[in-house]
């Protein structure tokens, strides 16, 4: 259970934004939308190696 407090004068979209941030940090709807379908233990790791060579031809962009 996330538990943000309200410092005194604060608005509460600020306040709303914090929570946000808390709560996409714990990873919770990113976790509920991978069980929504399932997925072949197989396509995972074929996504995996391509978001690894993604980061890897940017990383190397940026040194090169």
């Amino acid at each position: 259970m996330l538990i943000i407090n309200i410092k005194e004068n604060e608005s509460i979209d600020k306040a709303l934004k914090r929570f946000k941030k808390k709560f996409e940090k714990t990873g919770v709807l990113r976790e509920l939308r991978s069980r929504t379908a399932f997925e072949k233990p197989s396509v995972t790791r074929r996504n995996e190696i391509k978001r690894a060579a993604y980061r890897q031809k940017l990383f190397a962009n940026d040194n090169y």
